[in-house]
């Protein structure tokens, strides 16, 4: 897809800072230490500029300077680290790239509906306590995993790690008292994640972007990890 290129020298990323999504192309970005400038969308007053670039005109959409736009999280997280990866998070101690690409995959189309459903159950029409039965088949399946390693694929961060992390955080905050009684494992990787260095340095708070608004540049620390 393209658009009409960034009025920046580097690439404008649309983001919400609470959006999951979004958050996951951020912790990209940082990571591989590729700046770019950040716009802060308010989702019920989306600017046009993000409607011109991406037809689906939700966060993230990256637009580089030449005009072409990633309007999905997973792919901005690989362009990302294709271009740096300094921390590894491709190459994972256990398993592959397409192990990981299989378990993001069943978090985005299994996991997440149930997350929606459990945390708007109203909108939805359903049970909260039937969604969260269906999630935690996921989660139970994350604490397996934990139970070999302190990480989803080994022994340090990788992409499967960073993909998921802000959906279950997501997840916990719905009731946090009931999620605080499960998986153990699970609560010390989430946990372990959320006071990352990395973590704090795409959660910075930014003013709703306009057209003429000063630029933000953001992702211009090099390398950071879930240890940290």
């Amino acid at each position: 897809m393209t658009a009409s290129p960034a009025t920046s020298t580097l690439p404008v990323l649309y983001s919400f800072r609470r959006c999951p999504y979004a958050m996951r192309a951020r912790l990209a970005l940082m990571v591989s230490g590729e700046a770019c400038e950040l716009r802060e969308v308010v989702l019920r007053d989306k600017p046009q500029a993000l409607r011109d670039a991406s037809a689906k005109a939700t966060v993230p959409v990256l637009v580089q300077p030449g005009g072409n736009v990633i309007d999905q999280s997973l792919d901005i997280m690989q362009w990302a680290l294709s271009r740096a990866d300094p921390d590894g998070w491709l190459m994972p101690t256990d398993g592959s790239l397409a192990e990981m690409l299989a378990l993001i995959a069943a978090c985005d189309d299994g996991f997440k509906p149930q997350l929606d459903r459990y945390k708007y159950p109203e909108r939805h029409g359903v049970q909260a306590g039937a969604a969260r039965d269906e999630a935690n088949m996921f989660l139970s399946q994350l604490e397996q995993r934990l139970t070999k390693a302190p990480l989803l694929f080994g022994q340090h961060t990788a992409l499967a790690d960073m993909a998921i992390a802000p959906f279950v955080r997501q997840f916990a905050g719905v009731d946090a008292a009931w999620f605080s009684s499960q998986w153990p494992l699970l609560q010390r990787w989430l946990s372990d994640w959320e006071g990352s260095a990395l973590f704090a340095s795409v959660m910075d708070k930014y003013a709703p972007w306009k057209p003429g608004s000063a630029p933000v540049v953001f992702g211009v620390t090099a390398s950071a990890s879930l240890q940290a």
